[in-house]
């Protein structure tokens, strides 16, 4: 099934703002089956052809400092189901303990390695698990923490119709979200009251205009923003 239907939503998503993206997603079935497909033929392929440098990047995390070499942690996806994402860990081991969610551009919970891995967003790689699960997509709205989605307006959670995304437009256009979010005691809540409602707004629009061949150019423009 590629999108279930209204009456199988989950009962907070079935809302008169979710509606209109509702409908507009079941008139795209085709750029649903393709993007289904790509997901997981793709996500297979890359797997296999980069296993090489995903061994070495394991590698060079463990020689940086102490800790596992995936962070684990749990986000919510599609249809608001919990899963765990896979990345590199790119931070001290430990690092949540001290409390915030998101990271500023001074971070000292990121350790060498981990800030080269971010800046070309190799710690993202692991994530192909996710996508061949079924977890996540190569596009689609960034998966959030818990307690981030617990701030999501009825309309919001429209971006909950797909599964969560490795990028998106609004990853692009935020690339630079750590030096945005600057340092302090209260990026946290910078990040609530500013950050995220401006890129849920992003996140709807894209999902109004959704269909595979956006998602390809998404993946170029990504690319290209890498470099």
């Amino acid at each position: 099934m590629l999108i279930k239907k209204w009456e199988d939503l989950p009962f907070e998503m079935r809302n008169e703002m979710v509606k209109p993206y509702y409908d507009s997603l079941q008139r795209k079935k085709i750029s649903l089956f393709c993007k289904l497909l790509f997901d997981k033929v793709v996500s297979l392929c890359l797997l296999v052809c980069l296993s090489p440098l995903l061994i070495i990047i394991a590698v060079l995390i463990k020689l940086d400092s102490e800790g596992d070499v995936f962070f684990r942690q749990v986000r919510v996806t599609r249809y608001g189901k919990k899963y765990l994402i896979y990345k590199f860990r790119t931070m001290v081991k430990n690092a949540e303990a001290w409390g915030l969610q998101v990271t500023n551009d001074h971070d000292p919970r990121i350790t060498k390695v981990g800030k080269k891995l971010r800046c070309c967003r190799l710690d993202e790689l692991p994530q192909l698990i996710n996508i061949l699960k079924g977890e996540m997509s190569f596009v689609g709205t960034r998966p959030e923490v818990i307690r981030y989605v617990d701030k999501y307006t009825d309309e919001m959670l429209a971006t909950l119709l797909l599964p969560a995304g490795v990028t998106s437009e609004t990853c692009i256009r935020f690339k630079d979200e750590e030096k945005l979010l600057g340092e302090g005691p209260n990026v946290d809540a910078k990040y609530i009251n500013e950050v995220l409602p401006v890129k849920m707004k992003l996140n709807l629009e894209s999902l109004l205009k959704f269909n595979f061949f956006n998602d390809l150019l998404t993946m170029v423009k990504t690319v290209i923003a890498v470099i």
